[in-house]
Formats: C-alpha cells, sequence, structure tokens
C-alpha cells in the first residue's frame, strides 16, 4: 500500500478506532461507571427536554387558537400566557387523576386488610373439606396459623425493622433527587419554550457550520421530521387512551360495574403506554372491583378482554399508526421490541423512531431505485 496522505489519515483513523475499541474492552467497568455518571449528570436535562417536548404540543395549540393575528397588541404575551395555560392543564390533569384514584385504592387496600382474615379462614375450611378423606393433609393444614393479632405485628416490625429502616432510607434519597431533578428539569423546560426560536436557529447555525451544506439539509430534514413524527405521536396516543376509557366508561355503566369512572380514568393513563399499558390499568381496576363485588370481576376481565382485542388490532394501529405514518404491523413490532430493550421508556420512544426510520429507508429505496 503506496503511503501518500489519504492512506496515512486512513491508517490513523484505523489506528485510533482500534486503541479505542481495546481500552473499551478490558476498561469496560471504569467507561460503565463514567457514563453512569454523566447520566445522572445530565438527567435533569433530559428531563427538561421531556418536559418542554411534551408541553410544547399544548401550547402551540393555544397559541394557534388564541393568538392567530399577529398584528394583534397581545401577540406579544402568547408565549408566557400559552405557557401558562399548557401547565395548568397538565396540573389539573394530573391533579383529577390522582384525586380519582389514590381514594379508592387506600380504601380497597383497607378493606381487604379488613377482610383478609377471614377470607383466609374461609379458605382453610374449604381445603379442610376438599382433602376430606386425607387425615394427613388435614392435620398439615390445621397447623398453619393464620391469626393476625397484635404481638405478630410486634414481631414482624422487630425482625423487619433493620431491612426496612434501610429500605426506607434509600427510597427517601431516590424520592428527594427525583424531585431535585424534576424541579431543574421544569426550569430548563420553560427557559427552552420561552427562548424555542432562539435555539432553533442557534442549533441549525451549528450544524451548517460543522457540516457540509448538503449533510446539513439531510440532518435539519431528519430533525424536523421526527419533531412532527414525535409531536403527531404524543397526539395519537392521547386520543387513543381516550376513546378507550370511554369505551370502558359506557360498557362499565351499562354492565353495572362498580367503580366505572375510576377504572375507566385509570385506564386512560395507563394507556399512555403503548399496547401494553391498558394491562396495567386492568389489574388495578379488577383490584378496586374484588372488594366491592367480586362476582363482578370476572365480568369485567371478561370485556376487557374483549375491548382489548378490539383497541389493540383496530384502533391503536390506525389511530396511533396513522398520526405518526408508520403501518400497523411495524407499529406492534416496535412496541415489542421497544418494550424488550427499554421496557415503557422503550414503547414510548420506538413508535416514533420506527416511524422516522422507516420514512427515511422508504426514501432512501424510492432514491436507489429511481437512480436504477
Amino acid at each position: 500500500m503506496e503511503l501518500n496522505n489519504s492512506n496515512m489519515k486512513k491508517l490513523i483513523k484505523l489506528i485510533i478506532i482500534t486503541v479505542l475499541v481495546v481500552f473499551c474492552v478490558f476498561r469496560f467497568d471504569k467507561i460503565y461507571a463514567c457514563g453512569t455518571w454523566i447520566i445522572g449528570l445530565l438527567m435533569p436535562f433530559v428531563i427538561g427536554f421531556a418536559i418542554a417536548f411534551i408541553l410544547n404540543v399544548p401550547m402551540k395549540g393555544f397559541e394557534n387558537l388564541l393568538f392567530r393575528n399577529e398584528k394583534s397588541r397581545w401577540y406579544r404575551f402568547r408565549r408566557p400566557v400559552c405557557m401558562v395555560l399548557s401547565i395548568i392543564c397538565v396540573v389539573l390533569v394530573i391533579a383529577f387523576v390522582i384525586t380519582m384514584l389514590i381514594p379508592e385504592v387506600s380504601r380497597t387496600i383497607t378493606a381487604i386488610g379488613q377482610q383478609f382474615p377471614s377470607t383466609m379462614e374461609a379458605i382453610k375450611n374449604w381445603a379442610v373439606n376438599l382433602a376430606a378423606g386425607y387425615p394427613d393433609i388435614v392435620d398439615r393444614i390445621m397447623e398453619i396459623d393464620i391469626a393476625w393479632d397484635k404481638e405478630s405485628a410486634i414481631n414482624l416490625i422487630k425482625n423487619g425493622s433493620g431491612s426496612l429502616l434501610s429500605s426506607t432510607f434509600n427510597f427517601a434519597t431516590s424520592i428527594v433527587s427525583g424531585i431535585v431533578d424534576f424541579v431543574v428539569g421544569l426550569f430548563f423546560a420553560i427557559y427552552i419554550l420561552a427562548q424555542k426560536e432562539n435555539l432553533k436557529r442557534q442549533t441549525k447555525g451549528l450544524i451548517y457550520a460543522l457540516f457540509k451544506e448538503k449533510t446539513a439539509d439531510k440532518i435539519i430534514k431528519t430533525c424536523v421530521m421526527a419533531d412532527e413524527t414525535f409531536a403527531n405521536f404524543i397526539t395519537g396516543q392521547c386520543l387513543e387512551a381516550c376513546i378507550l376509557g370511554l369505551m370502558f366508561f359506557v360498557s362499565m355503566s351499562v354492565l353495572s360495574i362498580p367503580y366505572a369512572l375510576t377504572v375507566s380514568v385509570t385506564i386512560v393513563v395507563t394507556a399512555l403506554i403503548p399496547v401494553f399499558g391498558a394491562f396495567i390499568g386492568c389489574g388495578v381496576g379488577a383490584f378496586l372491583i374484588l372488594v366491592d363485588d367480586p362476582k363482578k370481576v370476572l365480568v369485567f376481565l371478561i370485556l376487557f378482554i374483549v375491548l382489548q382485542q378490539v383497541e389493540g388490532n383496530l384502533i391503536y394501529p390506525h389511530v396511533v399508526g396513522g398520526s405518526v405514518g408508520l403501518p400497523s404491523i411495524w407499529v406492534l413490532v416496535a412496541v415489542i421490541i421497544g418494550g424488550d430493550l427499554m421496557g415503557i421508556l422503550g414503547m414510548l420512544i420506538f413508535v416514533p423512531l420506527s416511524s422516522v426510520l422507516y420514512a427515511l429507508v422508504k426514501e432512501f429505496v424510492l432514491m436507489r431505485l429511481r437512480e436504477k
């Protein structure tokens, strides 16, 4: 190989890449610790970007609705007014969900705790009657002590006090850290929303300064596509969750299933998690209905299976898939892969991300076909 300038640059790049790969392999623990530290350091800003992106969707809607006339003397106040309205709407929705869900869950847990001894005694008697022909099994069942008295509770607290104290301290530390990150992220999001035009112009200038014009055009086009896709995904996901919650409310009201409104609101919130979120709402709903009317739990589960099939196969792929420009089959594939890789966060991210990749691949394929 001739050692000209071009080949020397390629050789130097190859050596640098090889050294980096070897370093990463033999110092993976150090790199992982450093990466974890960097992620923790940047987490408030990541949360801020996420909050800003979510609030930007209703904020643009308020701006288009209330401040269409740019010549109006009130037009200069559009950003702070619409930002405050967006924050108020989000806070009201969260407050409504909390006031609907938390008291009912608390009441249900209390009722289950009160009924637990009698329920266990009934299960024990049922097991004794079932095993009446097997004396050894009956003796073993009778040895089970299901009493729940004050002394048992004190012993349990004493035995688990150490681990409970440690777990409580770690949990409290995590809560405080999360609150601090959220507050910092919220102020960062407000700054982003207030200065989003300036930030957009600065970012665009930086991209054109670092890359060639053709490459910069592609980057800008991809960013615009990603922004529109994620915004459409949030809108479609919220619409799909509201449709599913309305279906549950109407069906549960017709079938006289208790907690129709509370369960429907819960399903609306959990259904924001693509495809699988409604199952979480189903668990909470079954838990609430169990104490009030156990016979209705089976009816609720059957209703959930029916509505889930309708939602999963008809509503979700067409409403959300159509809003992000992704065919129905790839919506399901993106949710499954994202859930396996990153859990709930992956489900939320991979649908719009897959839509962007799908559009880029489609454009590339069409371009190559035209060239041929």
